[in-house]
């Protein structure tokens, strides 16, 4: 597993280097967009695509040509394979098999935006990319003892901005763009803050959003919504059932009531 720069291509290691240059076949997501990076530093290497859509083939094949005493080095687009990346099914199947499997360390890019955030780095959580469903998102941004990691789109930044500060509209945020790129920036300030610039300013490039720990009584609120749907679910109607809910958890009947209707 050989991680490759995520945007300088300056940033990668040298074992990484040798890895690739003494490998039989590197496997890829994107056959172009990886020899960019080989011509770069002077590597000649036979390539094979290895992506989301033919993972599960391919994984089977690298397999049967490690077992016959091949070397494979799998690379993605950007970053460390798996993380958010293709890969997995190759790994397992090694695995299954008992063939070998070696990890190079390297670039990430969401440990690179904690690193940059300024917020907490003791207790983490890197969710890959966002869900898009309010209800879900929601759900995944209030529910976060530790800081949270995600990858976003830029057409859809402002939004989640927006949907955090609706919950605590003073919880730290930090958005990372462009990530040693020549157009860096990290933006860091309060969720409504941020909502409020990225709304009047449409960001480009790629996105690594960092967000504070949900603030306390927040997962709170989350068990309170997920009784009430029980509830609900069982024939309650959802008035009755939030007040009785409010009564029982200490969380707003009002704030259950619209946290319910907005996830339908």
């Amino acid at each position: 597993m050989c991680p490759t720069p995520i945007g300088n291509l300056d940033d990668v290691t040298l074992r990484v280097i040798a890895a690739l240059s003494d490998a039989d076949v590197v496997a890829c997501e994107d056959t172009r967009h990886t020899r960019i990076l080989l011509e770069r530093h002077g590597i000649s290497a036979r390539l094979t695509s290895l992506h989301e859509h033919n993972e599960r083939t391919r994984a089977k094949e690298l397999a049967a040509r490690i077992a016959g005493g091949e070397v494979v080095a799998l690379v993605c687009d950007a970053g460390t394979p798996l993380v958010s990346d293709p890969g997995f099914e190759l790994v397992r199947e090694c695995l299954e098999e008992e063939l070998p499997v070696e990890v190079l360390p390297g670039p990430s890019a969401a440990v690179t935006a904690l690193v940059l955030s300024g917020l907490p780095a003791e207790r983490w959580r890197f969710v890959g990319f966002l869900p898009r469903t309010r209800g879900e998102l929601q759900r995944l941004l209030s529910d976060a003892p530790e800081t949270l990691i995600a990858y976003e789109s830029p057409r859809r930044l402002a939004g989640t901005l927006e949907l955090l500060a609706e919950g605590d509209p003073d919880r730290r945020v930090a958005v990372c763009r462009e990530l040693t790129k020549l157009h860096e920036e990290v933006r860091r300030g309060s969720a409504a803050e941020l909502a409020e610039h990225y709304r009047e300013h449409p960001p480009r490039g790629e996105i690594v959003l960092v967000c504070a720990a949900a603030p306390p009584g927040t997962a709170s609120r989350e068990h309170a919504l997920a009784a009430l749907r029980q509830l609900i679910g069982a024939g309650a109607k959802a008035r009755p059932a939030a007040a009785a809910v409010a009564g029982l958890t200490g969380v707003g009947a009002n704030e259950l009531y619209r946290a319910l209707t907005a996830d339908r």
